[in-house]
């Protein structure tokens, strides 16, 4: 009976889905014919941008040095943040409990706003400038790296730690020799793939006054000077492929071993490795440390004890009528519509995403196709999501059908690159030998391949998900729908208490996220 009933939860688990697809995509307005007539506004745009205008380059190097400068700075910072403090929220270590349930509360909150609505927030206490973002940066780092690394230390191995403990250790020094040197790779690769992703946030913070590139990508948009356009995200675009090459051969070195044994303090080591991996912390340091002495200072002739206390204490009593309100106008509309947004671009994310990680893999095509397709995922991945915001607004007009457009292609960006690490490291030998057999590629792949990348697919989309989530809920920003518009226009007109009303809505929406995802 056991095995009927098994039988039966995917094919029921799949029309589930489809029907939660159809009414989310119902909610939304999507309306694919709209976007096909209107199309040619997108080739026009795109027409403009593909011919930029060159000369406009210099222009653009100093916003562009802001907007690395705040990523290098936050980054490295929230990381070191969270290397301190993750130890608290892992339950295996065995720190007092009330720590670990007040850290892993943080880091719920925090994870529960986008780094554009923290830069907002900043910017209400430092003032406007590179400060504000690098601020905000540090924050959203802080939360995401804290969380995936006391969950690394849960799944580590505790028996070192725990025998450290028992002659005396105190909790905090055996974590650092006896548990760290296992959980730093997936650390350093987590930070610098955070790195990558940083870049991209802090080219929007110029929308909300908190430095980089943003402002003059928003002026640019705003003007029609498309050619412009084109040259900003040419520059970005050659920044990530920049950051992108780094990642891949500071991932190779990682993965090497040679920074986990330069901390490990073993004597052994060989003098190549130790000038290796002692040139490239120095390297890291030397940038760090420049990024941090060349940072706006804060500015607080705006901010006046009257003024933090307003808002402490409007976000502390939210307004409970917009909370519980059922009007189209309400937090719950406004948060169902958000949802729907997530659910529909993600899932039609996946779904382009998937053949174009095939594409992208020199596993299954021959390595120029395989190039060519990576230069376009570089492509899409480069330009802040935003930015598309604005571009589809000029095809399918205000509404959440633009916020609907605008996360897909945003999903394709990441999930492909995370199908396509999947992909690489499977095994190709049950593949190839039902080639070698005469089995066409398409049935190869669907019983060879997708059942070893299944459980991985399944973890990527629902990631993409949670950060969709936060994602759509600043879209509305530039007319894309969801709760981004009146959370940003509460915060600047200083109703707090509206604003409090929202940020508890987005906390509690994250939280009943992460619920679901963890019982997948």
């Amino acid at each position: 009976m056991y095995r009927n009933r098994k039988k039966y939860i995917k094919p029921a688990s799949w029309i589930l889905f489809l029907l939660c697809f159809y009414a989310a995509a119902s909610f939304t307005g999507c309306d694919p014919a709209l976007f096909v007539s209107r199309s040619s506004h997108l080739s026009d745009l795109a027409a403009d941008m593909l011919r930029p205008d060159l000369s406009y380059f210099p222009k653009i190097l100093l916003p562009l040095f802001y907007t690395v400068q705040m990523s290098v700075t936050g980054t490295v910072t929230g990381s070191a943040l969270a290397l301190i403090v993750s130890p608290f929220g892992a339950v295996s270590l065995h720190f007092p409990s009330w720590a670990r349930r007040l850290l892993r509360l943080l880091i719920q909150m925090l994870r529960s706003f986008p780094a554009l609505i923290l830069a907002l927030a900043a910017t209400f206490l430092f003032g406007l400038g590179t400060f504000a973002g690098t601020f905000a940066i540090t924050l959203y780092t802080f939360a995401i790296m804290t969380k995936l690394t006391y969950e690394d230390a849960e799944h580590a191995d505790i028996a070192p730690y725990q025998a450290l403990i028992s002659v005396g250790c105190a909790r905090f020094p055996a974590f650092i020799h006896a548990v760290l040197p296992e959980i730093l790779p997936a650390f350093l690769t987590n930070a610098l793939y955070l790195f990558e992703t940083n870049v991209r946030h802090s080219s929007i913070l110029g929308y909300v006054g908190a430095g980089g590139i943003g402002l003059i990508l928003n002026e640019k948009i705003s003007w029609r000077e498309f050619h412009k356009v084109g040259t900003i995200l040419l520059l970005l675009f050659l920044t990530v492929c920049v950051i992108e090459s780094a990642n891949r051969y500071f991932t190779a070195v990682i993965h090497s071993g040679q920074i986990a044994e330069l901390f490990s303090g073993r004597k052994d080591l060989s003098k190549k490795t130790r000038i290796s991996g002692r040139m490239i912390l120095f390297g890291f340091a030397v940038l760090f440390l420049f990024c941090l002495a060349t940072q706006t200072p804060p500015d607080f002739s705006r901010t006046s004890a009257a003024a933090l206390k307003s808002m402490a204490a409007g976000l502390t009593h939210p307004d409970w009528t917009f909370f519980f309100s059922t009007e189209k106008d309400g937090l719950g509309y406004l948060l169902l519509e958000t949802i729907c947004i997530a659910i529909v671009g993600t899932a039609i994310g996946a779904f382009l995403s998937a053949p174009l990680a095939f594409l992208n893999t020199r596993h299954f095509v021959p390595a120029p196709t395989a190039f060519f397709f990576n230069l376009i995922i570089m492509a899409i991945r480069s330009i802040p999501f935003l930015i598309y915001g604005l571009i589809f607004i000029r095809i399918s007009g205000p509404g959440a059908f633009t916020g609907v457009l605008t996360l897909a292609v945003c999903s394709i960006g990441l999930l492909t690159k995370r199908f396509t690490e999947c992909l690489e490291v499977i095994d190709p030998g049950p593949y190839r030998a039902l080639l070698a057999m005469g089995v066409h590629p398409v049935p190869a792949v669907f019983h060879s391949v997708l059942p070893q990348i299944a459980p991985a697919f399944c973890s990527a989309v629902l990631y993409r998900f949670d950060v969709n989530i936060r994602e759509a809920s600043v879209l509305g920003l530039v007319g894309a729908g969801g709760i981004g518009a009146p959370l940003i226009f509460a915060m600047n007109q200083y109703d707090w208490n509206k604003a409090g009303a929202i940020l508890l809505g987005l906390i509690l929406l994250v939280w009943g996220v992460d619920i679901l995802s963890s019982r997948r």
